[in-house]
């Protein structure tokens, strides 16, 4: 590691890599789940010592990820080369999710500014929105970027609850679901009373959105609405997942449409990754050490899967690849 990543040491406690094949923090709920598990590819720790890992993100012409590190106000940056750790932006105004546009360039959700920014090729910071109707928004937590370029993003108020992962401020608008066209300016709420709206994504072919309802009553839900023609608007609201004791918070989608999970919190036997098939069946696990906050598929055939944990970043490489976008 270079001198500007020294404070990301690896610490000892709570990690054990796998010393044989099979890994067995690798687990196949279901016979669907065996062929997408390399069973010569084990889970690998690339770095730690973060506060709250968010947000990752891969960029393959740089054969980099970015990963939020909300509490300590940066962007980490890991190269899959060299396997150099960096600062990559230091304040980052708390920033959350994170997701590349068509043109390749960062879409970031910003706690602290209560927006969602662009970074252009330059390098300079562009506000694509940071209010609706007239009111601030919350604190931006998780974004992706749909085929014809619109940027959906969730806005619950985590960020305004302290000042942790944001500024503690009062709440000016209902927690919702937001479509912003870059093209034209224009925002609308596409999904109204989610119970703290968190993570989402679309399926391969976006014809279906996930969302994380994270406040839930009684459970956390991974909800699913269809996708209109158009694309523009959202509709048939249901629960997918009833978590239960489990805390699902960000996702994607594989090119088969199953849904990989960041998972975990309150019981060491739920930390990890939770898969789960199309048809809402929970097919594996990836068990980890930490709460898994979030994930994205990368690497050179996207069949490389991050893991943003708590404090630390993980990776493991599947039998599938991510789905284009998001």
């Amino acid at each position: 590691m270079n001198d500007a990543s020294s404070q990301f040491q690896e610490r000892p406690q709570g990690w054990r890599p796998a010393t044989y094949y099979p890994d067995p923090a690798i687990s196949a709920l279901d016979p669907r789940f065996e062929k997408y598990w390399l069973k010569l590819s084990a889970v690998e720790r690339l770095t730690t010592g973060l506060r709250w890992a968010e947000g990752p993100v891969w960029f393959g012409d740089g054969r980099y990820l970015l990963c939020s590190d909300i509490p300590n106000q940066r962007i980490i940056k890991w190269e899959e080369e060299t396997g150099a750790v960096s600062v990559f932006r230091k304040p980052s105004n708390f920033a959350n999710g994170n997701t590349r546009d068509r043109q390749g360039r960062l879409v970031t959700c910003e706690h602290g500014g209560r927006r969602v920014t662009r970074t252009e090729y330059d390098g300079s910071i562009t506000v694509l929105m940071d209010s609706f109707g007239g009111k601030r928004l919350n604190s931006p937590n998780d974004v992706v970027v749909k085929s014809d370029g619109s940027i959906w993003f969730t806005d619950p108020t985590f960020g305004l609850l302290g000042n942790y992962e944001g500024y503690k401020a009062e709440s000016e608008i209902e927690p919702n679901v937001y479509r912003f066209d870059p093209a034209t300016g224009e925002a609308t709420i596409v999904a109204e009373g989610v119970l703290g709206p968190n993570g989402l994504c679309f399926s391969p072919a976006e014809e279906i959105l996930y969302v994380v309802e994270s406040r839930g009553v009684p459970n956390r839900k991974i909800l699913a609405y269809d996708v209109s023609a158009a694309g523009t608007t959202i509709s048939n609201k249901r629960v997918f997942i009833d978590a239960g004791p489990g805390t699902p918070d960000g996702m994607r989608c594989d090119v088969d449409g199953n849904l990989w999970c960041g998972w975990g919190m309150g019981d060491p036997e739920l930390d990890g990754v939770m898969v789960f098939a199309p048809d809402g069946v929970m097919i594996g696990r990836i068990a980890l050490p930490e709460r898994c906050a979030n994930l994205c598929f990368g690497g050179v055939k996207r069949n490389r899967l991050f893991m943003a944990a708590s404090q630390s970043i993980y990776a493991l490489y599947v039998n599938t690849q991510g789905a284009v976008g998001g």
